[in-house]
């Protein structure tokens, strides 16, 4: 799921392509666009707050052999979410699994390279201090 929030949603079409599955689920519940409260500690592990509201888009879907798949997404992109609750339910399928991680594989690759390439970014602004000794010891 993590790999479907990262995706493109042309990248979600074409993997639901390559498996061979683009319009055969059903809609559970609509994808539908809400808000939630996200939440933020102070220091990074203080005292809870609350930072302030995120729009999110859930979508659940099941296929015609009875696999259920659930999706939610930042934003307001309701066709992606149910796009990612698509590839849940085929990736929930055992014999389905491997392809569907398969069709994934060109979002894996790319958000690595794109990870690597902020890396490098950070890197080069990268400042090492470090202490001279006085003498004095």
């Amino acid at each position: 799921m993590a790999l479907c929030g990262q995706a493109r949603p042309e990248e979600l079409h074409r993997a639901l392509a390559q498996l061979g599955a683009t319009d055969e689920a059903e809609d559970l519940r609509p994808p539908e666009t809400g808000l939630v409260m996200t939440r933020g500690r102070i220091g990074g592990d203080g005292r809870p707050f609350n930072l302030g509201e995120a729009t999110v888009t859930r979508a659940a879907v099941r296929l015609p052999g009875g696999a259920t798949g659930f999706a939610y997404h930042l934003g307001r992109d309701r066709s992606k979410a149910r796009l990612a609750a698509t590839l849940d339910a085929l990736w929930q399928v055992p014999e389905r699994r491997a392809a569907v991680e398969a069709a994934l594989a060109p979002v894996a690759s790319r958000r690595a390279e794109e990870r690597t390439a902020q890396a490098r970014r950070i890197a080069a602004t990268r400042v090492n201090f470090f202490t001279m000794a006085r003498g004095e010891d």
